[in-house]
Formats: structure tokens, C-alpha cells, sequence
């Protein structure tokens, strides 16, 4: 689907857009990996980007999504579980990103459970086919300034 309009990422589906308008100021959207159980933890909005992977979708809504300066840490990562010897390399990509878009973003990790807690408290969650593991993302939503 090609959007008839300029300056919107192609990624950006029109059911993303509308989720993106309507989000107010501290609201959150998860970007989820695959693995990420969105389905069960969404209870508001599940924004279905299968063959998409995380970092292309996270470019895209920061195009056009401030993030929060009002709080410590606007941006959240899923912590990798004590013990697993899993280094989530993919963070790097989201820092790159995040520093293209954003000045001074402090990013926070968050244990699994507590990650999936807050992901249900979350306005949308943004299902993709992200196969890296840990690369689940939470963005606070800003204001336009």
C-alpha cells in the first residue's frame, strides 16, 4: 500500500498512522519481536507488522513520534534474563536510531515480567517479525514542541 501523502514512511501502515495520531503525550507503544507474546499482552490496540523487523518500524514512527522529555528514560528494553548467555546486539541498532531522531534519550531495561506488565498497560502494541531475540522496545510518546 502506497500512502498519497509526502513525507510518511511507506512502512507506516495506515492502521500505525492512526494509532500514531491518536496517542497522546506519555502514552506508550511496544515494538515487539516475534517471539513477544502481543496478542495476549495488547489490550488496546495490535498493530500487525509481520514481515517487518523492529529497527525498519522504529525508524519509521520516530520520523514522525517525540519522545518523552519529561521523564528519565523514554525509551525501554526488555533485559536479558539473568543467566542467558544471549547478548542482544540489535540494541546498538536501536541507539544509532534513537540518537538520529533524538538528543540525550536515556534508554532503561526492564525485567521480563515487569517488561510484559507495563506492555499491557501500553496503548498499542506493534507486532513484528523481528527474529532477534531481546528485541523488544517501548516508546514514551512526547510533545510536539
Amino acid at each position: 500500500m502506497y500512502f498519497m501523502l509526502k513525507g510518511i514512511p511507506k512502512i507506516i501502515s495506515p492502521e500505525l498512522m492512526k494509532v500514531l495520531m491518536e496517542m497522546g503525550h506519555s502514552d506508550e507503544i511496544v515494538i515487539a519481536d516475534g517471539n513477544f507474546p502481543a496478542g495476549t499482552c495488547a489490550s488496546n490496540y495490535l498493530v500487525r507488522c509481520d514481515g517487518h523487523n523492529v529497527p525498519e518500524i522504529l525508524d519509521a514512527i520516530l520520523n514522525l513520534f517525540p519522545l518523552d522529555p519529561y521523564v528519565e528514560a523514554p525509551v525501554a528494553l526488555m533485559e536479558v534474563v539473568p543467566g542467558d548467555k544471549i547478548v542482544p546486539v540489535i540494541w546498538d541498532q536501536y541507539e544509532e536510531i534513537i540518537k538520529k531522531h533524538e538528543k540525550n534519550i536515556k534508554i532503561e531495561n526492564i525485567e521480563r515480567f515487569a517488561f510484559y506488565e507495563r506492555a499491557k498497560k501500553a496503548y498499542a502494541i506493534v507486532a513484528t517479525g523481528e527474529e532477534a531475540l531481546y528485541a523488544n522496545i517501548i516508546l514514551k510518546k512526547g510533545v510536539v514542541k
